[in-house]
């Protein structure tokens, strides 16, 4: 029988114990509708705006700046539908390797009438500082940039970009910030020039279904779901209490431990890509050095990624080929052409990313079967596909 290992932390995370335990009580005895106004509905008010308050202090922010939403997906559309729906055409800024989010959003403005700029990345994924700077115009009403990729984790210079939104610009900056959490410091991504960054509990092993978007007091943003009063008015329906209390612990649990797991990580991703990289034809994608600690992606000569990971999961091992999102797509990873690999050299990429129950043994391991089943591959076909 073969051993069972979960490397696919950038799809979502498991639920914490502690982080399960805060959650069990409004789950089940503590169930009162934090909108009354009666005792019931009291209790989940107050556990509802602790929760706020906690996310806050991680954040350094303010609690009235943190809303919450259903999830990285809703915050990112929030984010940038709220802000344009005060303008009738526009220019919005963003790259050509966010996440489907943020792009299909984008991509809907654009049918709508507003100017959409693809920003290029270099070779390693990172944004175009020069050509921000050439496509900021007095008519640019947002610019939104991930903190970090969700396919081959590059980090983004956040800070430089958004310095130079707002010495060139009136523009609002969001930042995707839903990889970031918790790998890195967060606190980094409420810098003063950042109006508005988006969060996803399940990315730091808090529940699904449950996000927040942090939006800077004097941000004029348009609601996004209308209805009752909920979240000061700016984002209607029933509280999601248990996921509110869910995610504020597993944000405090994750900023505490993450200059440790951190280090941690980073040392396991390097055996990995060292590993990795002796296979012969194959090729690491995404910066070298300035790339989350958890996060490798490769590319394979002769291998098609499809048949790589049926042949991993034969093994026991669960890693991407890509974003969780667009996994059932069959089209080439848009992040992968973007940085200047063929289709048939993006379609043979594998992403690995590693958590709090990964280890040594599981790395090494790893890479024993994934030069394997290569091996398997070349070997019935040097497509990749079994004749």
């Amino acid at each position: 029988m073969n051993k069972k290992v979960y490397l696919d932390y950038a799809a979502t995370t498991y639920l914490r114990p502690e982080v399960l335990r805060a959650m069990l009580p409004f789950m089940g005895e503590v169930y009162g509708n934090p909108a009354s106004v009666h005792l019931f509905g009291q209790k989940t008010r107050y556990a509802l705006e602790r929760a706020r308050a906690v996310m806050s202090g991680v954040l350094n922010a303010c609690p009235d700046e943190i809303y919450f939403t259903s999830g990285g997906t809703e915050s990112n559309n929030w984010a940038i539908r709220g802000i344009t729906a005060g303008y009738t055409r526009g220019r919005i800024i963003t790259s050509q390797i966010e996440h489907p989010a943020v792009l299909n959003t984008c991509k809907e403005l654009q049918k709508k009438g507003f100017d959409v700029v693809y920003l290029p990345v270099d070779e390693y994924g990172v944004v175009s500082l020069g050509a921000l700077k050439n496509k900021l115009t007095c008519d640019t009403v947002l610019v939104s940039v991930m903190a970090a990729n969700n396919e081959i984790g590059t980090i983004e210079p956040i800070a430089d970009i958004g310095r130079i939104v707002k010495a060139c610009s009136d523009a609002y900056f969001h930042v995707d910030a839903v990889q970031a959490a918790g790998a890195l410091d967060i606190r980094n991504y409420k810098l003063p020039q950042v109006d508005m960054t988006s969060l996803s509990a399940h990315k730091f092993y808090g529940p699904q279904g449950i996000g927040a978007l942090y939006i800077k007091k004097g941000t004029r943003i348009h609601s996004f779901v209308t209805g009752g009063s909920q979240e000061r008015g700016m984002r209607a329906g029933t509280s999601n209490v248990a996921g509110a209390v869910g995610m504020s612990k597993a944000l405090e649990l994750a900023a505490a431990e993450q200059p440790r797991e951190s280090r941690r990580l980073s040392a396991l991703r390097e055996r990995l890509i060292g590993r990795v990289l002796g296979i012969d034809g194959a090729r690491l994608n995404g910066h070298p050095v300035k790339r989350l600690p958890n996060n490798a992606n490769f590319s394979f000569d002769f291998v098609e990624g499809e048949s790589l990971m049926i042949g991993l999961n034969t093994k026991g091992f669960a890693v991407s080929a890509g974003s969780a999102c667009s996994s059932e797509s069959r089209e080439p990873s848009h992040v992968l052409l973007a940085i200047g690999l063929s289709p048939k050299a993006a379609h043979s990429s594998c992403r690995i990313t590693m958590g709090r129950s990964t280890r040594l043994s599981d790395i090494d391991d790893f890479t024993d079967a994934l030069a394997c089943v290569i091996s398997d591959l070349r070997a019935d076909g040097r497509d990749g596909k079994r004749r």
